[in-house]
């Protein structure tokens, strides 16, 4: 039976969808899945040896060249219906998830309406299943796909499945100038994000710097954006350990991820690509709640602020300090702090 997944964007979405797949490789193996998503994100779906084909389509390339989106449509609608799907699953709850997966041309399914992130959207499925809310990510995903696929909701700890990617990572050949910069022992800080209010202050990224020279580890900042280059050039400016990461895509991000000997990081993205390759690290949640996101493992660590005003889930802070750029959620989780819980991990790494 072959069933097509959309789980377009974002990473942090794409990753946490993986534990599902993993349980519906080992519960389902007569399953051959395809997965439509974001090209920019197509790496990551491609690490895991539960999916057959990844399917890579751009609908934020076409919000800024909308002249070429109905040709590309055609030519979707067209590649998909040739693989003849028996169902096609969205797992993403959007409209336009939806209307992607309804060129399919096999019977649709996904959240029903008190479950999904856009309720509207439902109205496009043919079989519709609920999942409450209140709970992680990754359970949501695991649920609906036990649902949806019909197995048993396993009761093992989520798996992200990507330890043979993990293994063959470390044995590929880096070319330079990554191969130069895993020679000393180093820790990786993902200090960008979507949203700004997540971001920790540059001045806690060189202290922690300062602690981590004691240790006689470097301290590499990779950049997505130049506002993040711009960033990590101002703090490597200041502390000798830093590194300042060219661009890079995100294959040779996950190569330099497990030659690292930990993380530390924002509520983002490239966290949790670290977490899923098997890294030992600390992620900060301040405005976000970790529960919805983190994995309990002993080689994690989830932060989250101790202030009173946190996890408040908005996408602005609201309170007056902000207008002179400070988060006060962000500024509770003190670099000493996060010093105490990466030890113990770097530790247990050596």
């Amino acid at each position: 039976m072959k069933i097509l997944l959309l789980r377009l964007s974002s990473m942090g979405d794409v990753l946490h969808t993986l534990p599902a797949v993993t349980d519906m490789r080992q519960a389902r193996p007569d399953l051959c899945l395809h997965w439509l998503v974001e090209p920019a994100f197509a790496p990551i779906a491609q690490l895991h040896p539960g999916v057959t084909r990844v399917i890579p389509f751009s609908l934020r390339v076409h919000k800024e060249r909308w002249r070429g989106l109905a040709a590309a449509l055609r030519d979707l609608r067209q590649g998909l219906r040739d693989e003849h799907y028996d169902h096609i699953l969205d797992a993403q709850g959007l409209y336009k998830s939806a209307l992607l997966g309804r060129l399919g041309g096999a019977p649709l399914w996904g959240l029903d309406a008190a479950s999904a992130r856009e309720p509207g959207a439902t109205r496009l499925y043919h079989r519709r299943f609920r999942v409450a809310w209140g709970q992680s990510a990754i359970s949501r995903n695991r649920q609906l796909f036990a649902q949806a696929l019909d197995y048993p909701l396993p009761e093992t700890p989520p798996d992200h499945g990507l330890q043979v990617a993990a293994a063959r990572l470390r044995k590929d050949t880096l070319a330079q100038p990554w191969s130069e910069l895993v020679r000393q022992p180093f820790v990786l800080g993902f200090h960008g994000t979507s949203r700004q209010n997540k971001e920790w202050q540059e001045d806690y990224w060189r202290a922690l710097a300062a602690l981590l020279r004691q240790a006689g580890l470097r301290l590499l900042l990779p950049a997505g954006s130049a506002r993040e280059a711009a960033r990590a050039r101002r703090i490597a400016e200041q502390a000798d350990n830093v590194v300042a990461l060219p661009p890079a895509t995100l294959p040779e991000l996950a190569a330099l991820i497990v030659r690292a000997d930990a993380y530390v990081g924002m509520d983002t993205g490239l966290s949790y690509l670290a977490g899923a390759l098997g890294l030992a690290g600390v992620t900060l949640y301040g405005p976000t709640a970790r529960d919805r996101f983190s994995v309990a493992e002993s080689r994690q660590a989830s932060l989250q602020s101790s202030e009173p005003c946190a996890p408040c889930g908005k996408s602005r802070c609201p309170l007056p300090e902000a207008e002179k750029g400070l988060i006060l959620c962000q500024q509770a989780l003190r670099p000493e702090l996060v010093w105490t819980a990466l030890s113990p991990l770097l530790e247990h790494r050596s």
